[in-house]
């Protein structure tokens, strides 16, 4: 049996040899942008977020052009994405309070971040981590299954629970990226239905596999 220690170890040398660049898939040119987007991926694809996006930037380019967006107009540009209703109310919100608030600056910490309407934790630390690469670590559905069924959270009953455990375990400089491998492995490997193992080259220390195996 493997030490925590070393199924961490095991993980990030095969990730970083994988997938020396891991990044975002969502498109964006700026912080303000990658905020939308992220909002608007919650319980969405990236996919789906990346085919709206475009047209949300052209026609409102700027906090200060989405604070003053009529809701009708953004609701028919987007009303593809999921949750579109709350979604459109929470873009002109949220882009209202980053001109009145933060001087249509996105914010670089989690405690200003939370403040705009429509963002929760995990976008939070998309956002410092992504635009700042702070060493934080966003908890999403793909990080939560793919960092139980390795090994590397254990009992972790909530998205914070697994964060703090991977954080206490990856080294801090790797965390930003880090994000980006287990994420970008749920989606197209460790898969939530039916996971493809034999596509993937952590089985050797995957409790997920080895109890499947038994």
């Amino acid at each position: 049996m493997i030490s925590t220690d070393e199924r961490y170890q095991f993980v990030i040398e095969y990730f970083k040899k994988e997938r020396p660049v891991a990044q975002s898939e969502l498109n964006y040119n700026n912080p303000f942008q990658l905020l939308v987007a992220v909002i608007l991926s919650a319980q969405c694809t990236d996919k789906r977020v990346n085919m709206v996006t475009p047209k949300i930037f052209e026609k409102y380019p700027s906090p200060e052009k989405l604070s003053q967006a009529k809701y009708e107009e953004l609701f028919q540009i987007m009303k593809s994405i999921s949750y579109p209703n709350n979604k459109a109310k929470n873009l002109i919100s949220m882009s209202q309070k980053l001109v009145e608030k933060f001087n249509s600056e996105v914010p670089d910490n989690l405690e200003n971040l939370l403040e705009l309407d429509g963002v929760g934790r995990k976008t939070a630390n998309v956002i410092t981590s992504v635009i700042f690469n702070q060493p934080n670590m966003p908890v999403d559905t793909h990080v939560f299954r793919v960092a139980a069924r390795i090994g590397l959270t254990i009992n972790a009953k909530n998205p914070l629970q697994a964060e703090k455990q991977l954080i206490k375990n990856i080294p801090q400089e790797l965390i930003p990226i880090s994000h980006h491998w287990l994420i970008l492995h749920g989606r197209y490997v460790c898969v939530a239905r039916k996971p493809l193992c034999e596509k993937c080259g952590l089985t050797s220390i995957c409790l997920f596999y080895q109890n499947s195996q038994s």
